[in-house]
């Protein structure tokens, strides 16, 4: 039996870095990673969307970052959820609890 992964919709990478972010701090592949994780393999980021959003985050002030060297021995940024990052995702994830009651709504309407 194959597992379907489920595709991004538009906007939700910012909360998904966040989501995983909130657990602790990690470098980008980590991050990817703890997506994976937390979504039961279902949810795949790719590098070349990962990066520029973290960059994005960054610049607006939701994580922080700074060089360390990571498990395998070899230097990698590591991001951390900053006040403001913990207040946009709780403002996020309250937007989709609307968001997936007004659809589950929406569906049992006849």
């Amino acid at each position: 039996m194959t597992q379907h992964k489920a595709d991004l919709l538009q906007g939700t990478l910012d909360m998904l870095i966040l989501k995983a972010l909130s657990l602790g701090p990690l470098h980008g592949y980590g991050v990817i990673s703890r997506i994976r994780q937390m979504s039961g393999e279902m949810l795949d980021v790719e590098q070349g969307s990962l990066y520029p959003a973290l960059y994005r985050i960054e610049q607006r002030g939701w994580v922080n970052s700074k060089w360390e060297v990571s498990e395998t021995g070899r230097r990698a940024k590591f991001y951390t959820l900053t006040r403001a990052g913990r207040r946009q995702l709780d403002e996020e994830e309250a937007g989709w609890d609307r968001l997936v009651l007004a659809i589950a709504k929406m569906r049992q309407a006849t």
